[in-house]
């Protein structure tokens, strides 16, 4: 039994909750998560789903196979007979083929899609029937949609790839419905006053299919056109809105004659208006952090629904405000749990390797599909789409067809959801995006420093990018002349640095405060919250346990208000040397609250490498007041102080306290000295 945080791997039936509680139909339903059986060429053994069969939670562990099947024996559970009933499937990687008893029932291909099949002439109460998943996973995946897994012939990316995802690999389920059905349901509440509400009726009669809609005791009907479909609007009595302090869910009940679906949805807006985000109308600033949503014994899928809300949890205590939940379709209930906890988060789906019509055209057939899932929930405030070109050959500024491939992916998910801003390309080279978002790491702080300065500045739009051993390119936040160049949010949405945990987490303080330092920025994404495989970049490791941050509470340099200290800090443990006599820093205040504060900086030194204390500090020192305005840098404020005595190295603790004596910011400064690299016993000519 494998522990990791949050949750406990166990032999009962894995995942056995609802998967849709955001388009609810669990009155009657029935899981098939659990031991099946799979037959490959090396025989047939039992297999655990929804794990993917390379996962040591499937129990199988068997990477590079590309032909397996599935088997198991179904039966419609009693109370279901009149009903149509449905196969459901999260995902399949990437070609299923479903039969039962030898009869088959329907086909899908898209590794990532959810897929459904009605089975009501294949199933009867009391009988037993042979459910069959024939699937083809093929090894080379260059011009499949396959996120982040390994291919062969390998990818340009397969430094950053993972182990590969293959067969069933989310959950697995039977629900009935009514003879005449609701299907899609879609609800925006964008207005913030009402619902904008739409829908198709299939099955027996849906051409005139009345269907009522219910909120709180509110209820609307509708008439079905003599295509099944439905739409208008439904409003609560008194609206409340959605956001991260107050995260107010509504359900929404839908019925026919002998069919009923709940459907979850907030009243949410966010949009980006000029250089400048907003929430529900008010100015937001996106400190968001990257979840590739990877699990040491079960690959991208969740080993429990514990393990998802885990995770968001993680993100909101180190204060982060959104995930992007990066190049994957994360199954519904992490977004289910982002909506009931206030969570935002960046949702997009997984990319194809190398260019070629094909592979642009498999890219485009999950957007239709990912919006139909997930559109309603209101923590999704952005789509992605592509990611640094991949899958389009890091190509796009001198490619016309590749730059059209974007700007053709933009075009469609904007025909279909014109609700959230949408990035075609992260990282870069943006024909046609409602971002600027830029991927930069940098291992020195000091270029770190000037090289936001001028792209806040304007004065530089490009820097180098290091694509694979010996490729280093320059890379610009504009692939194309016509892409405007002011009047668009800027945001970091990749950044972190350091080979070791401590470094990180040096990384992590000076690095966001640069971000903060300019108001231009609309936000940043840190890169990332988990470690996962060989990749060592988490705020924590695989299993979910915090690392070692050098005394730095992570989510001190990502709360709403921050101090911005002036320097550029030497190295990690030791951002200044240790004055000899009276040391003054200058600092500002970064403040992100609907109203402004004033207050002063406090400071006092302690032992090196001490946090803070829960207690309260007394201040050696304390500044002349400051006055933080919403959004704006503040003026710089000046504490000084002496240095301590008698001690090589120590900490110089800073922390603003407010009008009524709130901390309000925290931060610090590492003073020791800087130690020289020991190059003894290197060989000299």
């Amino acid at each position: 039994m494998t522990t990791v945080k949050g949750t406990t791997m166990s032999t009962t039936i894995p995942k056995p909750e609802y998967p849709r509680p955001d388009r609810d139909r669990s009155e009657q339903w029935l899981t098939l998560n659990g031991t099946w059986n799979l037959t490959t060429e090396d025989g047939t053994m039992p297999i655990t789903v929804p794990f993917s069969w390379e996962t040591p939670a499937s129990g199988v562990g068997r990477t590079w196979l590309e032909h397996a099947t599935y088997t198991r024996a179904i039966e419609l559970p009693s109370g279901w007979h009149g009903r149509r009933v449905f196969l459901e499937f999260g995902a399949v990687w990437h070609r299923a083929v479903v039969s039962i008893d030898g009869q088959v029932v329907g086909e899908h291909e898209g590794g990532y899609t959810s897929f459904e099949f009605d089975v009501t002439d294949h199933l009867r109460e009391g009988v037993a029937a042979e459910l069959r998943v024939e699937v083809h996973a093929p090894s080379d995946k260059r011009a499949l949609p396959h996120g982040k897994q390994r291919s062969i012939p390998r990818d340009d990316f397969d430094g950053v790839d993972f182990t590969p995802t293959s067969g069933i690999w989310q959950s697995v389920w039977l629900e009935a419905r009514g003879r005449t059905w609701i299907d899609e349901v879609v609800v925006r509440g964008d207005s913030l006053e009402h619902f904008v509400v739409s829908g198709t009726v299939r099955g027996d009669a849906p051409a005139g299919a009345v269907v009522t809609a219910t909120l709180d005791d509110t209820h609307v009907v509708f008439t079905a056109d003599s295509d099944g479909r439905f739409t208008g609007t439904i409003a609560p009595h008194r609206p409340q809105l959605w956001s991260p302090t107050g995260p107010h869910l509504y359900d929404l009940g839908f019925t026919t004659a002998d069919d009923s679906v709940w459907v979850t949805g907030g009243l949410r807006h966010f949009e980006a208006r000029g250089e400048q985000l907003f929430l529900n109308g008010e100015r937001f600033y996106m400190r968001g952090v990257l979840d590739q949503g990877y699990w040491p014994q079960s690959g991208p899928t969740a080993p429990s629904d514990a393990a998802l809300i885990t995770d968001l949890e993680l993100a909101r205590d180190a204060g982060y405000n959104l995930v992007r939940k990066h190049y994957k379709f994360e199954e519904p209930r992490f977004f289910h749990h982002a909506d009931r906890m206030g969570m935002l988060t960046w949702a997009e789906p997984a990319g194809t390797s190398r260019w070629t019509p094909e592979g642009a055209a498999n890219f485009e057939a999950q957007i239709a599909p990912m919006v139909s899932r997930d559109g309603n929930h209101p923590s999704i405030v952005i789509w992605g789409l592509y990611n640094e070109e991949w899958g389009l050959d890091w190509d796009i500024a001198a490619s016309p067809e590749r730059s059209g491939a974007a700007i053709d992916a933009y075009d469609l998910l904007r025909a279909i959801d014109d609700s959230r801003p949408i990035v075609e390309n992260s990282g870069w080279s943006h024909v046609k995006s409602d971002l600027v978002d830029w991927h930069y790491y940098d291992e020195s702080n000091a270029s770190w420093a000037a090289n936001l300065r001028s792209l806040a500045e304007g004065s530089r739009d490009h820097w180098e990018v290091n694509l694979g051993r010996g490729f280093v390119v320059d890379k610009s936040l504009y692939g194309s002349a016509d892409f405007p160049r002011e009047g668009v949010p800027i945001v970091n949405s990749e950044y972190g640095a350091g080979f070791t945990p401590f470094e990180r987490s040096w990384n992590v303080r000076w690095q966001t405060q640069e971000l903060r330092r300019h108001d231009r920025f609309a936000g940043y994404v840190y890169t990332e919250l988990t470690d996962v495989e060989h990749e060592p970049a988490g705020l924590f490791d695989v299993n979910r346990n915090p690392k070692d941050w050098g005394g730095l509470d992570p989510a001190d340099a990502n709360a709403e208000t921050t101090l911005v200290i002036n320097l550029v800090p030497l190295e990690a443990g030791a951002d200044i040397e240790m004055p000899a006599s009276g040391f003054a820093v200058d600092l500002h205040v970064s403040h992100h609250g609907a109203e402004a504060l004033t207050g002063a900086v406090h400071a006092t030194w302690v032992s090196a490498g001490r946090p803070f204390p829960t207690a309260s500090l007394t201040a050696a020192a304390v500044s002349n007041a400051v006055t933080a305005e919403p959004f704006v840098l503040s003026e710089s404020v000046t504490v000084a102080l002496e240095p301590p005595r008698g001690v090589a190295a120590a900490r110089l603790l800073l922390w603003l306290v407010d009008d009524i004596g709130a901390v309000r910011a925290r931060s610090f400064i590492d003073a020791a000295p800087v130690e020289q690299p020991n190059r003894r016993g290197a060989r000299r000519p």
